[in-house]
């Protein structure tokens, strides 16, 4: 089966065209290259054997996206990357974001709903539920108004694929990530962020790399055990598989509903100097960095209750902290040297 993966050659879409080619789907990328690099393709390559079938292509533009799937009209299925993800800047530039990550899926559901059947992955994300009351957080927390136009866009993108889905025969699973890290053991892919990192994985491991003279450890005044916030760090190859397992669900019409969701994460909060800790047990070295004062919309503790992924996909993470932060360094030095 054909699938196509937008945004393919990104850091989770790459780990995730990887796992699909191993399970031995025929996978077709769409990437612009404004948040990736060409290069991540031959990584894909040398790992699996097989270098994917690639377009340039900018999903925003609604005439390509026509000839796009009228050129490929044997798509099977869509993973949907494709989406600007830096919370920061959807503050100062919201139009861009509700541009890109609207305009786009809004494009891609035009075309999947003229066929009989269609099946959709959404890439989602646990800020929809903002600071929720109770942890571990379900499936069934409420969603909460978000803090950033990020956050809305994926919040807007959910409701938009549930209405489509009412009235088509496109059939959805939205997957609410946690905080993806690390990188392919093999050291062929992993998170390439361009300029400052705005996620505390690829600022430590730069930190570490000396290209960064310390990192900052935005309040220490959170009603935590040691004061810093608390976040759910998964493996992106842990994630990758389980878009395949979402994919799979949906192909072999496991699915209950026209519309179904999964957190995915590990289960388990890590603070942010117990990430300090565990990079600096596994890179045998001192991490320099100092506490500042808190950043604004950051939200005090976020980690996954996994049950509902574990039980209906079939899916599971297995990779500690320690060994994301193992395998992120190992990427980290590989691409400096």
């Amino acid at each position: 089966m054909k699938i196509l993966v937008t945004g393919g050659l990104g850091f989770i879409g790459s780990h995730t065209v990887v796992e699909l080619q191993n399970e031995g789907f025929e996978v077709l990328v769409a990437d612009n290259l404004s948040n990736s690099s060409i290069d991540v393709l031959e990584g894909i390559g040398r790992i699996t054997g097989t270098k994917p079938a690639f377009e340039n292509i900018d999903l925003r533009d609604k005439k390509a996206v026509q000839e796009f799937f009228s050129k490929h009209p044997d798509i099977s299925g869509v993973i949907h990357f494709a989406a600007s993800k830096a919370v920061g800047e959807s503050v100062e530039n919201p139009l861009l974001y509700y541009e890109n990550n609207i305009a786009a899926l809004i494009y891609i559901l035009q075309e999947l709903q003229q066929k009989d059947q269609a099946s959709f992955i959404f890439s989602s994300s646990c800020t929809v539920y903002g600071q929720a009351e109770k942890m571990p957080i379900t499936e069934n927390a409420p969603v909460q108004q978000s803090l950033s136009p990020y956050g809305n866009t994926k919040q807007i993108g959910e409701e938009i694929i549930s209405d489509v889905a009412k009235v088509s025969h496109i059939k959805a699973v939205l997957l609410r990530y946690f905080n993806p890290i690390g990188a392919h053991p093999s050291s062929e892919i992993g998170e390439l962020p361009l300029g400052v990192p705005q996620n505390l994985v690829p600022f430590i491991t730069q930190t570490g790399m000396g290209l960064r003279s310390e990192l900052s450890v935005y309040g220490n005044d959170y009603p935590t055990p040691d004061g810093t916030c608390i976040r759910d760090y998964i493996h992106v190859v842990d994630l990758a598989k389980a878009h395949v397992a979402a994919l799979q669900r949906l192909l072999e019409k496991k699915n209950l509903e026209a519309v179904e969701t999964f957190n995915l994460g590990t289960g388990t909060g890590s603070s942010v100097l117990e990430v300090i800790a565990a990079f600096e047990k596994v890179s045998c070295q001192k991490l320099p960095y100092k506490i500042v004062g808190r950043r604004e919309g950051d939200i005090v503790s976020a980690y996954a209750n996994t049950d509902k992924a574990n039980t209906v996909l079939g899916w599971k993470a297995k990779y500690t902290l320690e060994e994301a932060l193992d395998s992120a360094w190992k990427w980290e030095k590989k691409i400096r040297n």
